[in-house]
């Protein structure tokens, strides 16, 4: 950690200064109703999506914003049940809330709620009329399994967290809500088991919550930053996703979810490195084809990382290294091209990476017509060009699809991006290059941290009962405890498995 933090850290310490809090002030409402108006139309700048329904001869007045309130929920909430003579006033309709704190019923107002107010009276109602525009709960596009569950979280937190409840019928599950944001009033929700999920971690999470005091927070990345412990590291802390099921599974380890209105996706801590290369298909298929495919995803990881290092480490300074039959080839291959294996490798890294931006913010018809036409073009012009070897196109294209086999995006991010370091090493000063940048990460990730929770663990510090979900599967029977690394407050999750065996044994 101390590596990257002098990298990173060239200025002077940075500033403390934070934003006041913005807690609710109370300002109690005032029973003349032209001043209650007055002084609402005064806190919104008169707005025009604020509108003011005089009722009861200007006795009364019934006030929303009209670009967050749904105007049929208003006429069946508020006015059928009194067409109807279910009630007698639009004060005495259940479900409505009372307050005097005119602040607390414009701070209503912005969550899309409708309030009324009368003459000579100091108690304003409010009713929930929210317009909901909300997606389907469909399967993240960058998330997709070939087995199990096939929804995933919407930008409602009311929508996501109904998706867990419905998983997890339990009442230990709690769930918590923070304002945070002093001029977006971001809605963000803590969720973990209550019994399972560690007091301490738990904690710990809602005091940084507590403690960012900024003018806005528009998705769950911004208040990672804020909370993370070390926000230097190229390496994401929080596991982030889409998917209610992973989110499930990880609560019932003892981990806490964070989620944000407005977006899709769930932050989960404390993470590991080794939990963002799972995924909800090991578990959905037999245990043995989900070890053979995670171990696919870990040797990924060191073709990500350390391949085009350790080609321009050979072909540059360790070229006896090679075995006899492919000296020839990979002579001739490297032996007409005008620019070094340095240069070489890092033109195509970008032109990858140039290629990789391009499909993704293109539509998608045109952003897959120009990963193939741009792979098979350029590939084929910079080889007949001379200007790249045919080796250097296969280990760049190698690099790039071992990169997108990390189920995590923001952790396969980190990989290409460490693919620079590595390279520009071992182009000068070759395998020990190569070792020393590697030493670097590799120091760096055993001290690095999650809430406390060390990033390798269950490798550093190393617990033999952990490795069963590590870079293995083991049936799920056989994992009778929760991993150490959560900090669960009950072990046991498993209590029995494959009885039925037993007894009938017994019985024959």
């Amino acid at each position: 950690m101390g590596f990257f933090k002098n990298l990173f850290q060239n200025d002077k310490k940075e500033d403390r200064q934070t934003i006041e809090s913005a807690e609710e002030p109370q300002v109690p409402a005032s029973k003349k109703l032209s001043a209650n108006i007055d002084y609402i139309l005064n806190s919104f700048k008169r707005t025009q999506d604020l509108k003011v329904r005089v009722l009861n001869k200007g006795e009364a007045a019934l006030l929303f914003i009209e670009t967050l309130a749904e105007q049929e929920k208003i006429q069946e909430i508020i006015f059928s049940p009194i067409e109807n003579g279910h009630v007698d006033s639009i004060k005495s309709i259940p479900n409505s809330k009372i307050t005097t704190n005119i602040e607390e019923a414009m701070d209503s107002l912005l969550m899309g709620h409708a309030i009324y107010i009368e003459n000579g009276s100091d108690e304003i109602s409010q009713f929930n009329v929210t317009s909901a525009f909300n997606r389907t709960a469909r399967e993240p596009e960058n998330e997709k399994v070939v087995r199990g569950a096939h929804d995933g979280f919407i930008e409602n937190i009311m929508i996501n967290i109904n998706l867990v409840r419905k998983r997890i019928e339990h009442k230990d599950l709690v769930v918590k809500f923070y304002k945070v944001g002093k001029k977006t009033n971001t809605n963000i929700a803590v969720i973990y088991m209550d019994g399972i999920a560690d007091p301490e971690i738990i904690q710990k999470i809602e005091d940084r919550i507590r403690g960012v005091k900024v003018d806005k927070i528009q998705s769950p990345g911004y208040m990672e930053e804020f909370i993370e412990d070390s926000p230097r590291s190229p390496f994401p802390q929080m596991l982030n996703t889409e998917r209610p099921d992973k989110v499930v599974a990880n609560l019932m380890e003892g981990r806490i979810a964070l989620m944000s209105e407005g977006s899709p996706t769930a932050l989960i801590a404390p993470s590991t490195f080794f939990m963002f290369y799972q995924s909800p298909d090991d578990y959905n298929m037999r245990w043995y084809n989900g070890t053979f495919v995670r171990l696919i995803r870990f040797s990924s990881f060191l073709i990500a990382v350390g391949l085009p290092a350790v080609y321009i480490a050979i072909v540059s300074f360790h070229f006896e290294v090679i075995p006899d039959d492919l000296v020839t080839p990979v002579k001739a291959s490297i032996n007409e091209i005008a620019f070094p294996p340095l240069i070489e490798a890092l033109v195509m890294v970008v032109i990858i990476e140039l290629i990789r931006e391009a499909g993704i913010r293109l539509p998608s018809p045109v952003g897959q017509t120009i990963g193939i036409v741009g792979g098979l073009v350029i590939g084929d012009a910079v080889v007949r060009a001379g200007l790249v070897s045919n080796v250097m196109i296969i280990v760049v294209a190698l690099t790039a699809i071992s990169s997108f086999v990390v189920p995590s995006n923001e952790l396969s991010t980190t990989l290409r991006m460490l693919t620079f370091p590595l390279i520009l090493l071992s182009g000068t000063l070759g395998f020990v290059g190569l070792v020393l940048g590697l030493m670097f990460i590799s120091i760096h990730l055993a001290k690095l941290e999650s809430f406390g929770v060390p990033y390798l663990s269950p490798i550093a510090p190393l617990s033999f009962r952990d490795l069963k979900d590590t870079f293995v599967r083991v049936p799920v029977f056989l994992m009778k405890k929760r991993p150490k690394d959560a900090h669960p407050m009950t072990d046991i999750a498993v209590e029995k498995a494959r009885e039925w065996k037993k007894n009938g044994k017994s019985k024959q």
